[in-house]
């Protein structure tokens, strides 16, 4: 991909570091337009939720501020969106952590919990944290026009996370991880929907691919 100068619209609903994600995407080049404005929102060119902590207090600052219908609006156009960690796994319709929450139904299935141990059956660590490889989920599946084109498979990143997403339908997963035999969603898509369960601008060189493919995502017709 070739990235061409690019405006990003980045969501302020009160959850999660906006200066690292934002001065990451300065970083790529691009000019960053930090907001909770619903209009603002809605004719975004690029948008990007980010998120860390719980889905259902990311999802009431979202209500409460009264963004969840201009971001349904935003993606329904199919212009370039990118959740990141708790902002992915709000793009799913439901949660059960901590009890059973609605999502925003970006992308059909559901946010579960890592699982306690591995494959052998041994405990392991939760939340998942720190660095691990992703690569393709299934057989058949390419990267190229995709956030992830130019990245290696066991491409390293770095995830810090206690649910993971299970999309209702396999083509939605473009990359996954291996933790201990456990399959966890590490990309979602759906079109020009993205939603990377890992920081990118935490993860060095590879997340700054990542985030520059998205820049150069075209933008759809408003």
């Amino acid at each position: 991909m070739n990235m061409t100068a690019a405006f990003v619209t980045l969501i302020d609903y009160g959850v999660g570091n906006l200066f690292s994600v934002r001065r990451a995407f300065e970083h790529c080049g691009a000019q960053v337009l930090l907001t909770a404005d619903p209009t603002e929102i809605a004719q975004a060119e690029r948008l990007v939720l980010p998120g860390v902590g719980a889905f259902a207090n990311g999802m009431h600052e979202l209500r409460a501020r009264g963004l969840i219908a201009p971001i349904q609006e935003y993606a329904r156009a199919d212009r370039p969106f990118l959740g990141i960690c708790l902002g992915m796994q709000m793009m799913l319709e439901i949660s059960e952590e901590f009890g059973t929450h609605a999502g925003l139904g970006l992308i059909p299935g559901k946010v579960i919990a890592v699982p306690s141990s591995g494959a052998t059956g041994a405990p392991h660590k939760v939340p998942h944290i720190g660095w691990n490889d992703i690569h393709y989920p299934v057989p058949g599946i390419q990267w190229e026009q995709t956030i992830l084109e130019g990245l290696p498979q066991d491409a390293s990143v770095y995830f810090v996370h206690s649910f993971t997403a299970f999309p209702a339908d396999e083509s939605h997963r473009l990359a996954d991880c291996d933790y201990d035999g456990c399959r966890l969603s590490a990309v979602i898509r759906s079109g020009n929907l993205y939603g990377c369960q890992f920081h990118p601008e935490k993860s060095g060189e590879n997340g700054l691919r990542i985030i520059r493919n998205f820049l150069a995502l075209p933008a759809a017709a408003q």
